[in-house]
């Protein structure tokens, strides 16, 4: 079959050929991609391909990774491929492609092949490596990004897509990372859940065919599942041995990774943005830029690769990772929707009896004409509710600062109600199909932030509270509907294009925000973690876990979510939910960020009491929780004890909270803990804290232990029904 090529893409194809006979001098080419410990290396081969060679820990000789495919004797790969860094469809690949495109003249077909590369150092310790494809037909491009981050043995990939074509191409995949394992088998952590039930892991082996993690909800994209896995090489890895990959894509809208057992038993990863119903219309002469898919990997297993994506984040990532963050007392389960100024006055000063930094005003605060005294009404109303607050939310805010405490305030501005002023003035505004009958979540509907003019709207309502109301200290912006009847009454057209534009709209908000306003905290809020990655956490300080605040279910899901994401960033609360004592709850909740919403007023004396100690030892230690290497002991899903340790860089000062998380008849924690992560050398004194008032502790502090001991003995916090939770200060003597 021939297929005439016209005369402007004939020229094209000529100059691109003379390119390539110049670098295939070089063939072979060898291009690592190094962190201090690991590696992912690119060759160009002789028709100028760029593959992955190589995968794992880095080799000392760098000359030695050109000869590491000669090693293997697997079955034949008959396209080429299968290897390939940036898998294109349309021509001999037969796996599943990371870009398909529809060019301008209709033809799906795209081989990319090696332009240039540079290599260049964009920070201390941080390099960034571009790689320049170009199909040799079409004056189509792809440049491949990979910024290395060498201490913390991390990596971000992303692609560029660019093209000259004398028409509009239609982009059907453009997938972010395209990576290319071998071992001899493949186990995939992922993780499922729902409302009150997030993180739920799953383990499997994965086999031949495509596995695919995914979400098409739109907003609160990880409701059902979060973008973020594991992958154990040869055999499951455990806390402490084993070879493991993390990923995670930067993107809080749809999602997609595949993860491929192609025929020659290599495990091809790709991931992106979900295609499912994007094709995405690419103009001439316009950069098409994926968000970056992160990992990380360890041969030493998860509880060092999670050190080394915490110290990545911190440093890089969250928005002031190596920060500070406020301590606050929340009104709503105290409230509800039902309170006015006299009942938040006094909750403002039982914000100051408690010790904390901030009250937090929940939902509730706004709407007149159809007041939120429901979750039914007036989401896009953002005028404070004059019946409940008429004088409105500066005379809080003055109220606070007369109390000695920050004020912070909720907003869900991406939301609209269908009984609200916004509804009836902009129907234009909302997410919904024309002529189909409205479908509600959290009787919501999303608005449309593809449209400018949305845009506009949303910025205004945080900049109108922060303008009217300076001393404000705190958002909590939440996010409780998905989208349903997706359809941009703005797009018009190009209604294929919404997923995307909605998410790049959402940033640009949120980039428009931190220009203005770039210290304020900000929590991440989406009926729990419905909406927590890397790309928003460069705008929010902190997310919320989970709306189940009962401390037990929240010793499985924040040991989960400590995999990828440091304690800094996690929204704990102590609460009424769960029938635990005071002091577990506290101790649960003092794992992250600490806050409280609970009714002071109705804590005994004693219950005040420990409260109050208790935040001033969290305040004395959150630097080590913050900022510490972060220690799982005991698993909770492995016995019936639960403990995680927090340790400073120095190795001197730590902090290891214990629970019983089995409440048959005597449980107990029946052997020692072993740390991890001391000097073995230095020598520890143990010393219980967060007693209860008038509690003794059955920890001697009289007596010191090495950190060898500690390590390979170990310690038993004598945790039992009788003492559920036990809270351990590690300090070395001197």
């Amino acid at each position: 079959m021939i297929i005439k090529i016209p005369a402007l893409k004939m020229v094209v194809l000529i100059t691109t050929i003379k390119l390539f006979t110049v670098v295939n001098v070089l063939a072979q080419t060898v291009i690592p991609v190094e962190t201090a410990n690991n590696a992912m290396v690119l060759q160009v081969a002789k028709n100028q391909d760029v593959n992955i060679i190589y995968f794992g820990k880095k080799l000392i000789n760098q000359q030695e990774y050109s000869e590491i495919q000669r090693q293997y004797k697997q079955s034949e790969d008959y396209t080429l491929q299968l290897n390939s860094a940036y898998t294109s469809s349309g021509s001999r690949n037969l796996a599943e492609p990371a870009i398909s495109v529809t060019h301008a003249d209709g033809n799906n077909s795209l081989d990319l092949k090696y332009v240039s590369h540079q290599v260049k150092a964009v920070a201390n310790g941080v390099s960034l490596l571009s790689v320049l494809l170009k199909d040799p037909i079409y004056d189509f491009e792809v440049t491949l990004y990979y910024k290395a981050y060498y201490n913390s043995d991390v990596v971000e990939q992303w692609s560029v897509i660019r093209h000259r074509e004398k028409g509009n191409i239609t982009l059907q995949k453009f997938a972010s990372a395209n990576l290319h394992i071998r071992a001899r088998n493949y186990w995939l952590t992922q993780y499922h859940g729902d409302w009150a039930k997030e993180m739920q892991p799953e383990e499997s082996k994965l086999t031949h065919g495509i596995k695919t993690l995914d979400t098409k909800l739109g907003t609160r994209a990880n409701l059902f599942q979060p973008s973020v896995f594991m992958v154990s090489l040869d055999k499951p890895a455990t806390e402490d041995e084993g070879s493991v990959l993390y990923g995670g894509l930067e993107w809080s809208g749809n999602f997609r990774t595949d993860l491929e057992l192609d025929p020659q038993d290599n495990l091809r990863i790709i991931s992106g943005i979900n295609n499912y119903a994007s094709p995405y219309v690419l103009k001439p002469n316009t950069d098409f830029v994926t968000p970056a898919f992160w990992y990380t990997f360890s041969d030493h297993g998860k509880g060092d690769a999670s050190r080394k994506l915490h110290n990545w984040a911190r440093n890089y990532k969250i928005l002031d990772g190596k920060g500070s963050r406020l301590t606050l007392l929340n009104n709503w389960e105290a409230t509800y929707f039902d309170f006015n100024e006299t009942k938040l006055t006094e909750l403002l000063k039982d914000t100051k009896k408690l010790g904390v930094d901030l009250f937090l005003l929940d939902d509730g605060w706004f709407a007149n004409k159809y007041p939120r005294n429901n979750d039914h009404t007036g989401l896009g109303d953002w005028q404070e509710n004059k019946q409940k607050l008429p004088n409105g939310i500066a005379s809080l805010v003055k109220e606070a600062q007369q109390n000695g405490v920050k004020f912070g305030i909720w907003v869900e501005p991406e939301m609209v109600s269908p009984k609200s002023e916004l509804y009836e003035k902009h129907p234009d505004w909302v997410i919904k199909q024309p002529g189909r009958e409205e479908y509600y979540y959290r009787n919501q509907l999303v608005l449309d932030l593809a449209n400018p003019k949305v845009q506009d709207f949303v910025f205004g309502i945080l900049d109108g509270l922060f303008t009217r109301n300076p001393n404000l200290a705190y958002i909590k912006w939440d996010c409780n509907a998905v989208i349903y009847n997706a359809y941009s009454n703005y797009l018009g057209k190009a209604q294929s294009q919404f997923y995307v534009e909605y998410m790049r709209g959402l940033y640009k908000v949120l980039a428009r925000i931190r220009a203005k306003y770039p210290t304020v905290p900000m929590m991440l809020c989406s009926g729990g973690g419905g909406r927590v990655d890397y790309a928003a956490l460069q705008y929010f300080t902190e997310f919320w876990p989970s709306d189940n605040t009962d401390p037990l279910e929240r010793i499985f899901m924040q040991w989960e979510y400590s995999y990828f994401y440091p304690a800094i960033t996690s929204s704990n609360h102590v609460t009424d939910w769960g029938k635990q004592p005071i002091k577990f709850r506290t101790d649960v909740a003092m794992m992250g960020k600490l806050g409280f919403d609970i009714v002071v007023s109705r804590l005994s004396a004693t219950d005040l009491q420990f409260c109050q100690e208790a935040i001033k030892t969290y305040n004395s230690l959150k630097q080590i929780i913050w900022q510490g290497d972060q220690y799982r002991l005991a698993n909770p899903r492995e016995g019936s004890v639960a403990s995680m340790m927090y340790l400073d860089s120095a190795k001197t000062s730590g902090v290891i909270f214990n629970y019983l998380v089995n409440n048959r008849y005597d449980e107990k924690s029946r052997l020692p803990v072993q740390f991890k992560g001391l000097n073995p050398a230095l020598t520890y004194r143990l010393t219980e804290i967060n007693l209860y008032p008038g509690a003794k502790s059955s920890i001697e502090t009289t007596k010191v232990y090495t950190g060898d001991f500690l390590m390979k003995i170990g310690f038993n916090p004598i945790v039992n029904s009788g003492r559920p939770s036990v809270a351990i200060r590690l300090d070395a003597v001197k």
